[in-house]
């Protein structure tokens, strides 16, 4: 029987010995220290009594330490639950609560204390606290069972609340990602870019994760950037690859537009998160070379397709999944007919905790419904075209349109609000306030953003208002969202 993940985690950090496979602050950690720290970490966890059914929350950096320690905790089979940067005190709160966290692990004792949690019991562990733990040098037990729940990733904080999509450790097993003999085309292209995969923000989330042992599997080295100033971080760590979102790619070519830098090294950037404008993919590539690869795929289903640099600006790549692109009949339509995506991936979720009528809506047969819009073409690349729900997708994260509606309508200078999804060069796309004002009263585009900011968070607050006299309907007498997209 295959043994579950990370297994095969561990056994890439033992095969790689004394080679060099993180490095940060100028240290260089080989994969047996690594592996060491993995087992001080687990082995603490297991003298707390975690272990399978209990939820660890991990609030870490990017270094050494903090991969060892996101390994551990899937070690010991627990249900880890990445806390992300950026969320309200509020929305942490929540995220802690409905996760049912056991316990915290965190290398930011500063970022962790119970009040953060809305709860004085709450179990905060140190980093440091668990390295410290003794190493009998064993290979860890990996006590993961395929059906238990490996990890909760939460989608965003636009309800109030972040939602969390459920993925077992079986398809954390089944991911292609640690078996070379698996990678798609495009993977096996991009994963010989990785010598020198750069990481920021956190390990804990799980694209970082994900590309991070993508990394190691293919005999890479991380590097850590602290901080991850751009270009800058590429060229002092002599970086092959990275991850970034549109905002960051155009600012990046801006950047390097108006002050070039030495990128010589530079063969891999992943963007993911947001769809990718074909012009601005063009315009990367005349100033960065043949480096962009274009990642689609959502939280509920990991990757489903990415572009190499060789597809035509726009495209998706390939699909190396079971995809399906259906009419609203539900049947499947013929190429070039655009219709709404389901796929079937190796590690998509099960559903989502705590909430299992949302799960019903997006997990249909076996399917998963992205309910994003698009088409094959003859050659079987995949182009979006469009979404059948109102969100707006911001430095990779998806906020719903609607609860921002909502919020906004309560304004007392407000009648109306609709929002929509615009482009926007920063965070790749940002929130845009249709709104009709109420009798007598002129909405300000500042008293609106700090109120969403303040309840949702920054990256929900409208970036731009229009004031309308009236909301345009369509046939069905709905509020025309295309029609008021088309006229940003």
């Amino acid at each position: 029987m295959t043994e579950q993940f990370p297994g095969a985690v561990l056994d890439l950090l033992d095969a790689a010995g004394d080679r060099t496979v993180f490095e940060y602050r100028g240290r260089e950690v080989s994969g047996r220290h690594l592996l060491g720290m993995t087992r001080r970490v687990a082995a603490a966890l297991r003298q707390r009594g975690v272990g399978p059914g209990h939820a660890v929350a991990l609030l870490l950096g990017v270094g050494p330490e903090a991969l060892a320690a996101v390994v551990a905790a899937y070690t010991v089979g627990a249900r880890v639950v990445g806390v992300r940067p950026g969320l309200t005190d509020h929305q942490r709160a929540a995220l802690l609560r409905d996760a049912g966290v056991d316990v915290t692990v965190t290398d930011r004792p500063g970022e962790a204390g119970p009040a953060d949690a809305g709860t004085a019991e709450r179990n905060v562990l140190s980093l440091d606290g668990l390295l410290a733990a003794s190493d009998d040098g064993r290979r860890p037990r990996v006590s993961a069972r395929p059906r238990d729940v490996a990890r909760l990733i939460h989608t965003s904080g636009s309800t109030g609340v972040p939602k969390a999509c459920a993925q077992t450790y079986g398809a954390m097993t089944a991911a292609w990602t640690l078996r070379p003999e698996d990678w798609p085309p495009a993977v096996r292209e991009l994963a010989g870019r990785m010598d020198r995969f750069l990481v920021f923000g956190t390990l804990a989330s799980q694209v970082m994760l994900e590309y991070g042992l993508l990394t190691l599997a293919a005999g890479g080295v991380l590097v850590a950037a602290d901080p991850p100033d751009l270009p800058g971080a590429l060229a002092r760590h002599r970086a092959t690859a990275s991850v970034i979102t549109v905002g960051r790619l155009n600012r990046l070519v801006t950047a390097l537009r108006s002050a070039p830098a030495d990128l010589g090294d530079l063969r891999a950037l992943m963007v993911s998160g947001s769809p990718l404008e074909p012009d601005r993919a063009r315009e990367a590539a005349q100033v960065l070379g043949p480096v962009v690869f274009h990642g689609y795929g959502q939280t509920e289903t990991g990757m489903i397709s990415m572009a190499t640099p060789a597809d035509p600006p726009g495209s998706l790549g390939v699909p190396p999944v079971d995809l399906e692109v259906r009419g609203p009949s539900g049947r499947p339509v013929p190429a070039g007919t655009e219709g709404e995506i389901f796929v079937r991936t190796p590690s998509q979720g099960c559903g989502y905790w705590g909430r299992p009528e949302l799960g019903g809506e997006v997990f249909v047969d076996g399917w998963v419904r992205t309910r994003d819009l698009g088409s094959l073409d003859a050659q079987g690349r995949l182009w979006l075209s469009g979404r059948t729900r109102d969100v707006v997708i911001v430095d990779a994260n998806v906020y719903y349109t609607g609860p921002v509606e909502r919020l906004l309508a309560r304004h007392p200078s407000v009648a109306e609000a609709h929002v929509v999804a615009v482009p926007d060069d920063a965070t790749g796309e940002a929130v845009h306030a249709f709104v009709v004002p109420a009798p007598g009263r002129v909405p300000v585009l500042d008293e609106l953003r700090a109120l969403v900011a303040a309840r949702l968070g920054e990256a929900c607050a409208p970036t731009r208002l229009t004031l309308i006299d009236e909301v345009p309907l369509t046939a069905a007498g709905k509020p025309d969202k295309r029609r008021l997209t088309r006229s940003t």
